[in-house]
């Protein structure tokens, strides 16, 4: 027995034996991540850092904030969401209760990214302990520091029957996949996401995929230009750029292309001073091989700002491409890095039948203060979720559920739809003793008419 199936089975037997249906012991879970993680919140810091170049203010922002945001959500609420929730009782079967039981599904395991290390895999877990499962986690071998913090913080909190994470690269990420769970939540790419799927088909294992995509902005030519410039260029550059639903192309009407480039590249100069490169709340690239890919979409259109680049530090100016070529990988691939491709439109309609022509989206963006177009882009199109005049920005309210559609993924999470998506909604009717209606048995002769009335 290797010790994925040592920990698969000593996870089973916990399981089993009702360790994780108490409501009162999981929040006390929760409560203890909650203080291990304030205990380690420098650490996790400085790994954010040595990781992605994260500053403290955006380490806590985009990460550590969102994590705590969600403890005290799930906190608050698991009462009620793990309560048994009620709902109406047909006639046909009078006279009865009904109601829903929210179940642990068991075993679950989950395999992160390495954008946002931590809030990506601290999130899932939180909502994987709250409906009481156990848990099995993959951090990304590619910000490393953040996932060897991970593991000796929760190797502290809690015992490796409950929740144990395990280290490595591909051949691991393999090794995991061989395996049965209950459940398989893995945010990443579009290409290993198929992996996990066919992987878990062998299973019939169901899964969460939170995927990526080409998340466009639309720029009307009635919007706030100066404030979608700020909020686009802040939205392009949280992480470097390296960022899910980050903006990934604007689509703005030719009447405020050069309008819009302008106050963009004032917003950089804002943002990052006339030297990016040497600025500290810029990060860095991952690693060697992002960073190489990333220089080398600079040649698929007209560089009108930006494009210095530190190999060193692996930094890369806010830069804006004009004039990109849409068969190019600029335009067909998830940029993932601070390089922002500008494409000019003549009229709204074909602003919606370039998104539509084109894989669903994890986001979508739209600066309008035009009604028609807000309603249009909210019932034309198909994506994840998004902003409208405004980026990134949906993903802080945890009332909102968060997850792809078609190629951006399936599933989602975040407060209850988190819980939800570890739970097994398990439906119950419980019948009266004190009444027999007849009705449904046998003979049925002169009952039909009384039938059909019932299922009126």
């Amino acid at each position: 027995m290797n010790e994925i199936e040592l920990c698969l089975s000593e996870m089973q037997a916990f399981f089993q034996n009702g360790n994780t249906l108490s409501i009162a012991w999981r929040k006390e879970q929760l409560k203890k991540l909650k203080d291990g993680i304030r205990s380690y919140e420098k650490q996790i810091l400085n790994a954010l850092y040595e990781d992605l170049g994260k500053t403290d203010f955006e380490g806590f922002a985009s990460e550590l904030g969102i994590v705590y945001t969600e403890l005290d959500e799930h906190l608050k609420h698991l009462d009620a969401w793990a309560a048994k929730q009620r709902v109406r009782s047909s006639l046909l079967s009078f006279p009865s209760k009904s109601y829903t039981i929210a179940q642990p599904l068991g075993i679950v395991l989950i395999m992160s990214p390495w954008n946002y290390p931590f809030q990506l895999t601290i999130v899932p877990l939180i909502s994987a302990i709250a409906a009481g499962n156990c848990v099995i986690l993959k951090p990304s071998r590619y910000s490393s520091h953040t996932a060897l913090v991970i593991e000796e913080m929760l190797s502290k909190l809690f015992y490796s029957n409950h929740v144990a994470t395990f280290q490595g690269g591909a051949e691991m990420n393999q090794e995991l996949l061989k395996h049965r769970y209950d459940h398989i939540f893995f945010t990443g790419s579009p290409q290993v996401g198929k992996l996990v799927m066919e992987s878990a088909a062998r299973h019939i294992t169901p899964v969460t995929l939170e995927l990526g995509g080409k998340s466009p902005v639309i720029v009307a030519s009635d919007a706030d230009i100066g404030l979608a410039a700020r909020r686009i260029i802040w939205g392009k550059c949280l992480n470097a750029g390296q960022t899910c639903v980050a903006p990934d192309y604007v689509l703005v009407d030719r009447k405020v292309h050069n309008a819009l480039l302008e106050q963009m590249k004032i917003a950089i100069t804002a943002m990052f001073g006339s030297d990016p490169l040497h600025c500290s709340d810029l990060g860095n690239i991952i690693n060697e091989k992002h960073f190489s890919r990333l220089i080398g979409l600079f040649e698929y259109g007209t560089l009108a700002w930006g494009g210095q680049i530190d190999p060193k530090t692996r930094r890369i100016a806010p830069t804006i491409i004009t004039d990109p070529r849409l068969d190019s990988p600029l335009m067909q691939e998830e940029i993932f890095g601070p390089i922002l491709p500008l494409v000019a439109y003549d009229t709204f309609e074909q602003a919606l039948d370039f998104v539509q022509k084109r894989e669903h989206p994890l986001a979508l963006y739209c600066f309008t203060t035009n009604k028609e177009h807000k309603n249009q882009v909210l019932t034309s199109l198909s994506f994840g979720g998004g902003c409208i005049n405004d980026v990134v920005m949906h993903l802080s309210n945890t009332a909102l559920p968060f997850g792809g559609v078609g190629n951006s993924g399936m599933g989602a999470y975040h407060g209850r739809e988190g819980f939800k998506t570890f739970s097994h909604t398990k439906s119950m009717l419980e019948s009266k003793t004190w009444l027999e209606v007849k009705l449904r048995y046998a003979p049925y002769r002169g009952k039909l008419s009384l039938i059909k009335r019932l299922f009126s």
